[in-house]
This record gives C-alpha cells, sequence and structure tokens, in this order.
C-alpha cells in the first residue's frame, strides 16, 4: 500500500462517509466486509423455486381444485402488497418477491376443497393486516401463511378440517372426504379399533395421503428444503431441532416416531415456515432454542391439545418469543466470555 507523502494532509475536521475510497490508495468501508450477491429478491425467486416440486406435486395428488386454490392465494397476495405500498406511500415492493413466496405457502396449508373466497379473504389478512400493518417485510412478527390459516380455523373450522383423498390426476375435479393420518392418531382409529388404519410408511412419504395440499408430498418438500440448504438459504438448526423433539416426544406420548415426523405439516413448518428468517431467532444457540420449542408445543398440541395438527400454532407462539430469544441467547464476544445480561438489563460478560 502507497504511503501518504508529507504535503499530504488527512481532512481531520470532516466526517468520514460510510464508504469511500483513496484512488489508488485505500478503500475504507463499514463491516460486513464479505458480502454475498443474494440479495433480498433473489432469496424469495430461490425459494419459490425450491416449493415448485411440491405445488405439482400437490395438483397431480388432488387435482385442478389445488392448482385453483395456489394461483387465487399468489394473485391476492401480490395485489395486496402493491395496493398496501400504495395506501401506505411506500416504495414498490412486489419485485423482492415476498408476498408470492406468502401465497404459496399459505395455499400449501389450505385444505384443496377450501372456497375461493374464502382463500382470497385468508391472502388479504396475510399480506395487508399481518405484515402490512406492522410495517412490511422485516418487522411483521409472526409468520404471515400461518398466522392467516389460525384466522380461517377460529373462523371457519369445518371447511379447515375437511379433507379429502388424493386423486392422482392433474384434470380430476372430484373428491371424497376422508380422515387425515392426524385424526386416525387423534382419534384412536386404528386398525382393530374400529376405525380406519394408519397409511403406511410410504403413503405418508410420496403424499398418497388426506391432507393440505402442500403438506403431504414429503419428498417434494425434502427436495425443495435441499435446495435451500445447498444455496445456505435456511440453517439446520431450527429443522433438526423442531423434527428431532417431536420424534422423541413421540414415544412417550404413545405414538409411532416415524408416523409422527411424517404425518401433517411439520416437514413443511420445519423446513419453509419455522426457518422464516423474519419471524425466527438470528443467533445459532436462539435457532437451536426456537426448534426445541417449536417440537415440544407441536408435541403437546398433537396429543393433548384439541386439534390433532399443532404445528401451526406452536410456530406462531414461538414467532412471538423469538426478540426475547435473541435478546438473552447471544454470542460469545470475540476476546471475552459468553455474553449475558444482568438483572439492570446491562450486557455483561463473564
Amino acid at each position: 500500500m502507497t504511503r501518504m507523502t508529507p504535503t499530504e494532509k488527512p481532512d481531520v475536521g470532516a466526517s468520514a462517509p460510510a464508504e469511500s475510497a483513496l484512488p489508488g490508495r485505500l478503500i475504507v468501508s463499514a463491516a460486513p466486509h464479505i458480502r454475498r450477491r443474494l440479495d433480498t429478491g433473489m432469496v424469495m425467486r430461490l425459494v419459490c423455486i425450491s416449493l415448485a416440486p411440491a405445488a405439482i406435486a400437490s395438483v397431480y395428488l388432488f387435482g385442478l381444485r389445488s392448482l385453483f386454490v395456489i394461483v387465487t392465494s399468489l394473485v391476492v397476495c401480490v395485489a395486496t402488497e402493491a395496493l398496501g405500498n400504495l395506501a401506505f406511500r411506500k416504495k414498490n415492493t412486489v419485485t423482492d418477491g415476498s408476498a408470492a413466496v406468502t401465497g404459496i405457502l399459505f395455499a400449501f396449508t389450505l385444505p384443496p376443497t377450501t372456497p375461493l373466497w374464502m382463500v382470497a379473504i385468508g391472502g388479504f389478512l396475510a399480506i395487508f393486516v399481518v405484515k402490512q400493518l406492522f410495517g412490511g417485510l422485516g418487522y411483521n412478527i409472526f409468520n404471515p401463511a400461518l398466522a392467516a390459516r389460525a384466522i380461517l380455523l377460529a373462523s371457519w373450522p369445518v371447511t379447515m378440517t375437511t379433507w379429502v383423498e388424493p386423486v392422482k390426476s392433474f384434470l380430476a375435479m372430484d373428491a371424497v372426504t376422508s380422515a387425515s393420518p392426524l385424526g386416525i392418531l387423534k382419534e384412536g382409529l386404528l386398525a382393530g379399533g374400529g376405525g380406519d388404519s394408519l397409511p403406511a410408511y410410504l403413503d405418508l412419504f410420496l403424499g398418497t395421503v388426506p391432507g393440505c395440499l402442500g403438506e403431504t408430498c414429503k419428498v417434494a418438500l425434502l427436495a425443495g428444503a435441499l435446495m435451500l440448504f445447498l444455496f445456505r438459504i435456511i440453517d439446520w438448526r431450527i429443522p433438526l431441532t423442531f423434527i428431532g423433539a417431536v420424534f422423541v416426544l413421540s414415544i412417550p406420548f404413545g405414538r409411532d416416531p416415524v408416523a409422527a415426523v411424517l404425518s401433517g405439516g411439520l416437514i413443511l413448518g420445519a423446513f419453509f415456515m419455522a426457518t422464516d428468517l423474519v419471524t425466527s431467532p438470528t443467533t445459532k444457540g436462539g435457532k437451536l432454542l426456537f426448534g426445541l420449542g417449536c417440537g415440544i408445543l407441536t408435541s403437546l398440541i398433537r396429543s393433548k391439545g384439541g386439534f390433532p395438527e399443532g404445528v401451526c400454532y406452536s410456530i406462531l407462539f414461538m414467532n412471538s418469543l423469538a426478540p426475547l430469544i435473541d435478546k438473552y441467547v447471544q454470542p460469545r464476544v470475540f476476546g471475552t466470555g459468553r455474553a449475558w445480561l444482568g438483572k439492570a438489563g446491562k450486557q455483561r460478560h463473564a
């Protein structure tokens, strides 16, 4: 690096800009100094691509009705995002793809027979109420897709818990109602108990079982999750602790641990919902605690609660604790002991 000549004196009175360049000498900039080329728009587009296999599988398993639900949710969410920007006089955020991701994920949490008008209401609630009213992307406390699903479940519980058998055709429209695997486990309708038997592991893995249109095909969801891992969009800590906790706790609750993992929306929630960058903790230890909490709550709701599924409510509850987790679970400060907060709220170093 070339040294400054004696006649060249720095202007100490002027404030230094955030990033300045001395031609041929030195570049001064604020951290971080190593940056990835992935911006918000690129990340959201990669997430949309990772959801494509599950979307295609849902249309094959449940017919054209699933396609109508996905398209309606996607269009309403994007349109609401645009109208919200106009109403609050904000810059256009439609192109960042976050509304599209919310629309697809919200559709994945719905039964295939959900009326389109109900889908539209849920899409509006997800974007305008849960996201825009809190300040937009990066400021929402709860996962928009799951919060909208929780509102619809409380408003129209019968419709939101009506499941149909897979039709295994892209063009089919007819549907036959049937109990979901979690419903069978919840009500104890096992073979020999006077009811339906639990589907085989292969059926649960391939998605040829009743359920929400985007949660049944585990192989498609895992393929999308693998893509997100390869691009380092999501971290392994939340999904591993989430799924691991459900697997382990299913044993003392008297449930089949493999069926507990492959049933319901656990795979969808663990890889695509709980790992939301906005509503989950940012520290490594916080992610482990967050996933563990989601798994414990899911197992408790499934076994002791009134609903057969607990993924939605467990993630939403842990979303509310994410800021608190980030506050008290902090990484070690370089050159000191582990950081912690004293009773007075001041940061200290052990």
